[in-house]
């Protein structure tokens, strides 16, 4: 059940958790007549647009119309489905319209993105209205466009192309399976027998066959561009909510829509359940209005809660989903975990000047209050994890609040970040080049670009001036009169060891944070492993966002490990010194004592 904190609903003009099945959903009540259901795309694209799409639910509801959205399952917070994906997909809308109508509906708008534009056209439901945002014809152009997309966003250290498995794609570490791909070949706009809809409006590239098909069936179609469209789906970090179009989208979706006559009072709404076998969630509201998810074991607890801090601007299902899966296997284990989202990010609400939050310092409050949330329900977390910009909250969450006994931080790029930086420059000319622009001023086609205008001298020269100064801040961060200062980066790390707090770090390799290590804390592994209490932790074969099963398995056998490891009762006095490195035995060596800066290679 969804709360605020203090065990109060949330007011009325607030979504509320619902299950559609194996569907998790947010409804939005309205007094209008006419229902309207989001039928989001699939994996990265809606990964992308998570933040906008939950907008375009917020205006559609503002003009009076309920307003249903919702995740497919298999994806975001919903259930694995017990059965093949698309046709899960399939019935996942169908029971959305399905709800729709038994909170009183007379008339059901559809508003689909992408392929779920295509699925919903698809679904042989009566429906009033249906937007079409950029559909694909078919599920093998689906297909053919997402494995273009993943040669350009899964790639390694080196910059090559993640392997592909046999029979699958994954794309933006969302994993489309052999089934799934097939039952995508099977799906196509152009076979349909009848109209999906009266209305429909259809807004994108390439749409004039299908809408010429649609009003030879007998719709009145109208269509548009979607000149947005890029912005939208293809960057997870700087998406930009398409607000010319989403007002469109909104003004037809609830045109003409009937008002009630006369107030009706529908039944309550039953509570949101989302459980399996070995899980159990609840959905809470908590401190400035944060949206968060408690996973418990279905068994018996053992007294652990882990706090997970996402990176970037990932909602609190984590990159590719990985965070559910975790918190779920966790609970397997008997430990209880806690994924939020942070203001800015999934379904929290904005920062209050509208700031990305991506490694803002204020950002370390909104980690605090969950872990008020948390003690408050008797769940205080005692290991907190997180990765890139989710570890530097995680490390200054650490630091700051003595009721967390371990941090388990993955690719932390930094752990302090200087005032006044530009963070989205840094992050788009940092984590998007693996190599820096002296690196990249020996090849032909840097000069190029320059010689073209593609790339700016004054760009140029901010980065060369940022990059001057992270190598000076780095190599001057063990001099005596900065580790002496207690406010330093070794200040901090020894004040917290002193009451019994320890730091596990993990590595991809050739991360671009590995530097910071040596920076602080010298090359020795075993004077590493002292300073922190646990040696570092370098992946072998492993992307920056640990996309693959195999690293997935590796982190939690790591998070396992440092969870048994800081229980209270298994630390009498302070934490114990970490054992010496040994070397790996075989693959399910997973939580290798290796040398820290060197590549394990225990997975």
């Amino acid at each position: 059940m969804l709360t605020d904190g203090t065990g109060e609903r949330p007011a009325a003009t607030e979504p509320v958790p619902v299950a559609l099945g194996d569907a998790f959903g947010w409804y939005s009540p309205g007094a209008r007549r006419r229902g309207v259901l989001l039928c989001g795309t699939f994996g990265f694209e809606q990964w992308c647009a998570y933040r906008s799409w939950r907008e375009l639910a917020a205006m559609i509801a503002g003009a009076g119309c309920p307003t249903l959205r919702f995740d497919y399952p298999g994806q975001g917070d919903s259930r694995d489905p017990a059965g093949p994906e698309i046709p899960a997909a399939l019935d996942a809308i169908r029971a959305g319209l399905a709800f729709l109508r038994e909170r009183g509906a007379e008339e059901i708008a559809v508003v689909g993105l992408r392929l779920g534009a295509t699925l919903a056209a698809l679904t042989g439901e009566d429906i009033d209205r249906l937007v079409m945002l950029s559909p694909f014809p078919s599920g093998k152009a689906y297909r053919r466009e997402m494995a273009m997309q993943a040669r350009l966003i899964d790639v390694m250290p080196d910059r090559t192309p993640m392997p592909q498995e046999p029979d699958s794609l994954m794309i933006g570490s969302f994993l489309l399976g052999s089934q799934t791909l097939a039952d995508l070949a099977r799906l196509d706009l152009a076979s349909a027998e009848g109209a999906p809809a009266p209305r429909i409006l259809m807004l994108g590239p390439k749409v004039d066959a299908i809408a010429e098909r649609y009003r030879a069936l007998g719709s009145q179609v109208e269509t548009g561009p979607f000149p947005d469209l890029t912005q939208l789906v293809s960057d997870p970090l700087f998406s930009r909510t398409p607000d010319q179009t989403f007002a469109l989208v909104r003004d037809f979706a609830a045109a003409e829509a009937p008002a009630a006559i006369e107030p009706v009072t529908m039944p309550p709404l039953p509570p949101c359940r989302l459980e399996d076998e070995d899980w159990r969630e609840e959905v809470s509201r908590f401190g400035p209005g944060l949206v968060g998810i408690l996973c418990r074991p279905a068994a018996a607890w053992s007294g652990d809660t882990v706090l997970v801090v996402n990176s970037g601007r990932n909602p609190r299902a984590g990159h590719g989903r990985q965070t559910t899966r975790l918190a779920r296997r966790l609970a397997a284990s008997g430990i209880a975990s806690f994924r939020f989202d942070l203001r800015g990010i999934g379904d929290s609400p904005d920062r209050p000047d509208g700031s990305l939050p991506l490694y803002a310092a204020d950002s370390v409050a909104d980690v605090t209050a969950a872990i008020d949330h948390l003690a408050a329900s008797g769940h205080t977390p005692g290991v907190v994890l997180g990765n890139c910009s989710g570890a530097y909250q995680a490390f200054q969450a650490l630091v700051r609040d003595a009721r967390l006994r371990a941090a388990v931080l993955v690719n932390l790029y930094c752990f302090d970040l200087k005032a006044g930086t530009d963070v989205e420059t840094m992050v788009r000319d940092t984590f998007r080049h693996s190599q820096s622009y002296g690196e990249r001023a020996r090849q032909g086609r840097f000069w190029h670009r320059i010689l073209t205008g593609d790339l700016s001298l004054m760009k140029i020269a901010r980065a060369l001036l940022r990059d001057g100064a992270a190598r000076l801040d780095r190599a001057t961060a063990r001099m005596p009169w900065r580790t002496l200062s207690a406010a330093s980066v070794a200040g901090r790390v020894a004040s917290l060891r002193r009451r019994g707090a320890r730091i596990c770090m993990v590595y991809s390799a050739d991360d671009l944070g590995i530097p910071t290590v040596r920076a602080h804390f010298g090359e020795s592994e075993t004077r590493i492993a002292r300073r922190l209490g646990y040696p570092v932790q370098i992946l072998e074969g492993t992307d920056h966002n640990l996309s693959r099963a195999v690293d997935q398995d590796r982190i939690f056998a790591i998070l396992e490990r440092v969870v048994r490891d800081t229980r209270p009762e298994t630390r009498p006095g302070a934490a114990p010194e970490p054992a010496a490195p040994r070397q790996a035995q075989g693959p399910g060596d997973l939580f290798l004592q290796a040398s820290p800066l060197q590549v394990s290679r225990g997975g």
